[in-house]
């Protein structure tokens, strides 16, 4: 390992050396390629360069410590040599989860698709609920926020609300929350006050750069339509919404949200190129040894991830058995203690089958 850390730290050098010669920006996808590059070893080269500075206080402690005869700098040695090797242990297992495998798409914007599940009304109640916390999420991370199209039901739910954030690091954070979340409690509409059951499937896509996904032409029939709001009524008088159809795979495309025709056709083709990226990259982890496939990953889309209990104000995240009583905020978007332990336990598991290997 040391050996592989000493060969980045020498890389870095020649890296930031480069970046110091007044010709890189000549090159401007170069000079780009090489600020992502170095931006991306920073943490792992200052980690290890703190390594090294703990693994000096405890040859220099344990030196005065030889040396040393008066008491109370031997105290003083021995706090040092104790914060030095507390450190070291700490700043391995910190530089172990950075020489981890990086998700290639961790950095990426997504696409969102939240759909109603069982339960009615209550369900589409449930996924509008699930939309705005991550809309007050996004907002908490200063991520930027665009609706794609949105099939509301009667009484203020969604059926179905397909959207996009783009943010630095929004697919690391989110790829864990696809899958089906479920709810728990008493619908405004039950006179008996008894506990319905709920669920809306969430899935996470990364959004896919041009070159990534080929659209052929000919397999894409596009139909262009007045948007229309909840129970059809007209809100625009001009062919603005565009459906695309991909004729090889069924998936259809509807995007209606802004009033040009050209915006709302980008829109849906962005849609359409994750969507055709995220079966591609389902079909790889499928083909994936089962040994090999994470538990917590990018989450199985019919499995039951998640548990919002309103009689209790508890939340459930079932794959790392972690139970929260803080439902209100949850809702609100402060889902951060869930990601974060979720990353937590996806780095522990990786780790632990790299020590397997």
């Amino acid at each position: 390992m040391f050996d592989r850390l000493d060969d980045i730290l020498i890389h870095f050098e020649e890296l930031q050396a480069e970046l110091s010669s007044p010709y890189v920006t000549e090159d401007p996808a170069r000079f780009r390629k090489l600020m992502k590059e170095q931006a991306d070893l920073t943490p792992l080269v200052e980690a290890y360069t703190e390594y090294k500075e703990a693994k000096q206080a405890v040859e220099d402690s344990l030196m005065m410590l030889e040396e040393e005869s008066d008491e109370e700098m031997r105290e003083l040695a021995k706090e040092e040599l104790a914060d030095a090797k507390k450190r070291i242990e700490e700043l391995e297992h910190q530089i172990k989860i950075l020489l981890l495998p990086k998700d290639p798409n961790d950095d990426k914007n997504v696409m969102v698709e939240i759909r109603a599940g069982a339960g009615g009304d209550e369900a589409a109640l449930f996924a509008s609920e699930l939309y705005r916390m991550y809309v007050h999420y996004a907002e908490s991370q200063h991520w930027k926020v665009e609706l794609i199209n949105v099939s509301e039901s009667g009484i203020g739910g969604m059926k179905e609300v397909e959207f996009m954030i783009s943010g630095k690091g929004a697919y690391s954070k989110l790829k864990y929350e696809s899958g089906v979340h479920r709810v728990q409690r008493v619908p405004e509409t039950e006179s008996g006050g008894r506990i319905h059951t709920s669920t809306a499937t969430v899935a996470i896509m990364p959004e896919a750069e041009d070159f990534e996904v080929t659209i052929d032409d000919k397999d894409i029939r596009i139909d262009v339509m007045r948007a229309s709001g909840n129970g059809g009524q007209c809100v625009n008088t001009t062919d603005s919404a565009v459906r695309l159809t991909h004729i090889p795979t069924g998936i259809v495309i509807y995007s209606q949200t802004e009033k040009s025709q050209l915006q709302n056709k980008e829109k849906a083709f962005r849609l359409l190129r994750s969507k055709l990226y995220d079966m591609e990259l389902e079909k790889r982890q499928n083909e994936e040894a089962e040994a090999r496939r994470s538990q917590i990953g990018t989450g199985d889309r019919s499995e039951k991830i998640r548990t919002y209990n309103f009689p209790q104000g508890r939340v459930t995240e079932h794959r790392i058995k972690l139970t929260l009583y803080k439902l209100d905020p949850i809702m609100n978007g402060d889902i951060q203690e869930i990601i974060d332990s979720l990353i937590a336990a996806d780095q522990a598991e990786k780790l632990a089958r790299l020590n397997e290997g």
